[in-house]
C-alpha cells in the first residue's frame, strides 16, 4: 500500500481530521488498550495465541483482536495491537511477559547497547508489519488505523533495568553515571523507533502515537535530553520518509512540561493524563490538538462518576481540536457495558 495514494481517503476519518486542527461535534473516541483483559472474546483469542508474545508476532490473531473492541463498539479509531517491547526483542534482548509480573528483559549494559543494529527492526517484526496491513484492509473505511512504538527513554528504561519500576531508579542512575554511554542507547532507539513507525505508515497506518510512559520520572534537564530530544528527532525523521505523517506524543505524569513537549517536538496531538487540569489541556489546544483524559476509574465506577466525568471533559475541550480518550489504558476489571455507554456519552446518544 502506497500511503501518499492513499492520503484522500485518509483525510475523511474523524480522528485524521482532528489531528489535522479541525474541531469536530461529537469529537471521535477510542481507548488506549481497547483490546484486552476486559472482553471476553480477546481472552479467548489470547488463549489461542499460547502467549502474549506470540499473539503479538501472529499477524492473523493480532488483526483479530484489533478488530474486536471496533465490532463491539464501533471506536473512531483502531490501534495496532503489538507491544512497546517488541523493539528491544528485535534488536536480540529477548522479552517474555510473566504473569502478575509483567515483562522481563535481561539487563543490557551500555556497551552492549552500543552495538545494537537498529536495520534489523523492520525485518525482525515483519509480522507486526504484516498485522498493520491485514487490519487495514478490515478496517471500516471510516475507521482511524493508529500504529506505535515506545519512547526510547521509557524503552530503555527496561532494556537497562530488566522490568518496570515505580520510579525508574535503576535507569536514572544509570543515565546520570553514563550520560554519553546511555545517549548512545537513545540514538540507537531513535533510529530503530523511525525505521518502525516508517514502515507501519507504509503498511496503512493512518496516523501513530509513542507512548513515553515513565517520562514523568524525569527531572527537568533530563525531561529534555531523553523524552523531548529523542520525539523530535523522531518526528522530524518519520516526517523525512513520510511527509506530513500525523503523530501523537504520550509523555505520561510530565505536568507543566507539556507546553515544552508540544512546542520542541511538532507533535500533531499530545495525550493527557488524567492529572492534567482540564484549563491547562485548553491552552495547549492552541498549538496542537489535545487527546485524553478520563480517569480509567470512572469507566470502572460507572453511574454518575462516569457520566460527570465524560461531561467535563467534552465541554472542556469540544470546542477545539480533541480526541476524547482515557488517561491511561482501560483496566482489566471495566465492566464492557461502563464502556458502551462512555462511547454514548461522548457522542451524545441516549442511554
Amino acid at each position: 500500500m502506497d500511503y501518499r495514494s492513499q492520503e484522500n481517503t485518509r483525510t475523511e476519518r474523524r480522528i485524521v481530521q482532528a489531528l489535522d486542527g479541525k474541531t469536530l461535534s461529537p469529537p471521535p473516541v477510542w481507548m488506549m488498550r481497547q483490546a484486552g483483559r476486559y472482553l471476553a472474546e480477546y481472552k479467548a483469542t489470547r488463549a489461542e495465541a499460547g502467549s502474549f508474545l506470540d499473539l503479538c508476532y501472529n499477524p492473523e490473531l493480532a488483526c483479530e483482536v484489533t478488530l474486536q473492541p471496533i465490532r463491539r463498539y464501533g471506536f473512531d479509531a483502531a490501534i495496532l495491537f503489538s507491544d512497546i517491547l517488541v523493539v528491544p526483542d528485535a534488536l536480540g534482548q529477548p522479552v517474555r511477559f510473566e504473569e502478575g509480573i509483567g515483562p522481563i528483559l535481561e539487563p543490557i549494559g551500555l556497551d552492549a547497547a552500543a552495538k545494537l543494529d537498529p536495520s534489523v527492526v523492520t525485518e525482525k517484526l515483519a509480522p507486526v508489519l504484516d498485522a498493520v496491513g491485514l487490519i487495514r484492509a478490515s478496517l471500516p473505511s471510516e475507521t482511524t488505523l493508529l500504529g506505535f512504538c515506545g519512547a526510547p527513554w521509557t524503552v530503555a528504561t527496561y532494556m537497562v533495568a530488566g522490568r518496570g519500576s515505580s520510579d525508574q531508579a535503576p535507569t536514572r542512575r544509570v543515565a546520570f553515571s553514563d550520560s554519553a554511554g546511555f545517549d548512545r542507547l537513545i540514538d540507537r532507539l531513535v533510529e530503530a523507533s523511525i525505521r518502525y513507525l516508517v514502515a507501519q505508515f507504509e503498511r496503512g497506518a493512518d496516523a501513530v502515537q509513542v507512548f513515553d510512559s515513565w517520562a514523568g520520572a524525569l527531572d527537568e534537564e533530563g525531561f529534555e535530553r531523553w523524552a523531548v530530544d529523542p520525539m523530535r528527532r523522531i518526528v522530524a525523521g518519520v516526517r523525512a520518509e513520510i511527509p506530513g505523517a500525523r503523530i501523537i506524543g504520550f509523555p505520561k505524569g510530565v505536568g507543566m512540561f507539556l507546553e515544552r513537549y508540544v512546542d520542541a517536538t511538532g507533535v500533531n496531538a499530545v495525550g493527557l493524563d488524567w492529572s492534567v487540569p482540564l484549563d491547562f489541556a485548553k491552552r495547549l489546544q492552541k498549538t496542537c490538538a489535545v487527546q485524553g483524559n478520563l480517569d480509567p476509574m470512572r469507566l470502572v465506577a460507572g453511574g454518575e462518576a462516569l457520566k460527570s466525568g465524560v461531561r467535563r471533559v467534552v465541554d472542556a475541550l469540544g470546542s477545539g481540536p480533541f480526541i476524547f480518550n482515557l488517561g491511561h489504558g482501560v483496566t482489566p476489571d471495566t465492566p464492557v457495558e461502563n464502556v458502551a455507554e462512555m462511547v454514548a456519552l461522548v457522542r451524545g446518544e441516549t442511554v
